[in-house]
């Protein structure tokens, strides 16, 4: 632990969350975006399904190992030994993801994931192959990218990351906007195309601002205790298999709405559906890094606390707000230009999405607290915990067969989710308390500084 006496103004750790959470926002954005220009083109409910039935879950499941770079970046990136060791990590597992990326889509490897494990509707195969295929930049330039912006956030620098995330909308948008207008072109074309030229932007204009960084910040960074590979591994391995464990309900939870009820309706409905819950948790998926970068500051804990509780409250009362008024049914109805039948699942099914916004808050606190204290296993195991509650959940619905995949696979990520963060919590109680312990201590008449 760092033993500075830290500013944690409610100032500073805004500093630091709102261009992470507007990055969030944004990112969240591209999905339902993408949705509402498919749903305008030919066949949308069959562009739509293939997106979320084959090319959106196994492009994520593929890039899982490292979507953690993000955290053990900010964690880790404090001097320039360390950077270097994890910068060739990132080398190495980017390209080895790629190439299994191009194995899955370029080769019969494919239809023996999507026929014999995910079991999707016929109609989706080959639109699936064809957007699988466009995607094959998307996993090196995300690990190029999460790798450089916990640079950028460990070193002070958040606001780039919100940058980069508004140059990569605005990319796919004009993407999509051309594919709208000509109509030449089938959706999943048009919406692949979009997220990996815009993914690759984001990572070129990331790898550019990192630089100066680097130069000025990490080389002479003050060396730190040599971070060793087994040092390393320690830390990430947990984190790796947290972030696949967690991107497996994509392809799962694809693969129980193929063999349930209503499976085109389902699949076709979920971008936008996923799209806006995913909007609503930008705030506590951005809380994540804030917690990592601001609690290993000696005097950090009690504004975090509170702005931990202030989170949890206003995303609660804005889903809530959304649920109530019209402004669900013109998500659905108006801007994802859904079919009527489509619009009304989303917005039944959204009801079931309720605590998954402020839940969100909850989890990163408790799991940022965790990763502070470098004990990642507790991370993993209570991935574990939500996956086995969701297939549990799932396999109930194929099951029963009683009701539309989506109501399922939703109500049981909410579960799933809500049992996560309470496994969280158990588990950085004892890290929590140490904390509590350092910030009795401080001293806060000491001059402290405002950043870092």
């Amino acid at each position: 632990m760092n033993n500075t006496v830290y500013q944690n103004s409610f100032k500073a750790i805004f500093k630091t969350w709102w261009p992470l959470a507007f990055s969030w926002v944004l990112m969240s954005a591209e999905l339902p975006l993408l949705s509402a220009v498919m749903a305008r083109l030919a066949e949308p409910e069959i562009n739509l399904a293939a997106y979320s039935g084959v090319i959106w879950p196994v492009a994520l499941i593929v890039e899982a190992p490292i979507i953690m770079l993000l955290a053990a970046s900010t964690a880790l990136s404090k001097d320039w030994a360390s950077y270097q060791k994890i910068n060739k990590f990132m080398l190495i597992s980017g390209g080895l993801l790629t190439a299994l990326h191009g194995l899955i889509a370029f080769t019969p490897l494919y239809y023996w994931v999507v026929t014999n494990i995910m079991g999707v509707p016929q109609e989706i195969i080959e639109p699936g192959r064809l957007g699988l295929a466009i995607m094959l930049p998307w996993t090196w330039a995300i690990a190029y990218r999460r790798f450089n912006q916990g640079v950028l956030i460990r070193f002070g620098h958040s606001n780039v990351v919100g940058t980069g995330t508004l140059l990569r909308l605005t990319v796919a948008g004009m993407i999509l906007l051309l594919g709208y207008w000509y109509k030449g072109f089938a959706g999943v074309v048009v919406g692949a195309t979009a997220q990996a030229v815009a993914v690759m932007a984001e990572a070129v204009y990331t790898g550019f601002k990192v630089k100066p960084v680097i130069l000025y910040q990490v080389k002479p960074a003050e060396p730190v205790e040599p971070l060793t590979w087994k040092a390393f591994f320690s830390f990430y391995t947990p984190l790796a298999m947290t972030s696949i464990i967690t991107l497996m309900w994509q392809p799962l939870g694809s693969a129980a709405m193929s063999r349930m009820p209503r499976a085109i309706e389902s699949l076709a409905t979920w971008p936008a559906l996923a799209g806006l819950i995913a909007i609503l948790r930008s705030a506590g998926y951005a809380y994540n890094e804030v917690t990592v970068a601001h609690l290993d500051r000696s005097g950090s804990l009690p504004n975090l606390k509170r702005t931990t509780k202030f989170l949890f409250f206003a995303t609660a009362f804005l889903h809530l707000l959304l649920i109530l008024t019209p402004l669900a049914s013109i998500w659905f109805f108006e801007i994802s230009a859904l079919e009527p039948a489509l619009a009304q699942m989303g917005r039944q099914a959204f009801w079931l999405a309720l605590p998954l916004s402020a839940v969100t808050v909850l989890q990163s606190w408790f799991q940022g607290a965790i990763l502070v204290s470098h004990k990642t296993r507790a991370v993993s195991e209570s991935v574990l915990l939500m996956l086995i509650t969701l297939l549990i959940v799932l396999s109930i619905g194929t099951r029963l067969q009683t009701s539309a995949g989506l109501f399922f696979t939703i109500g049981g990520l909410a579960l799933a989710s809500t049992m996560q963060m309470a496994w969280l919590w158990l588990r950085s109680r004892a890290v929590m308390q140490k904390l509590a312990e350092r910030d009795r201590k401080v001293d806060y008449s000491t001059p402290i500084a405002e950043n870092y």
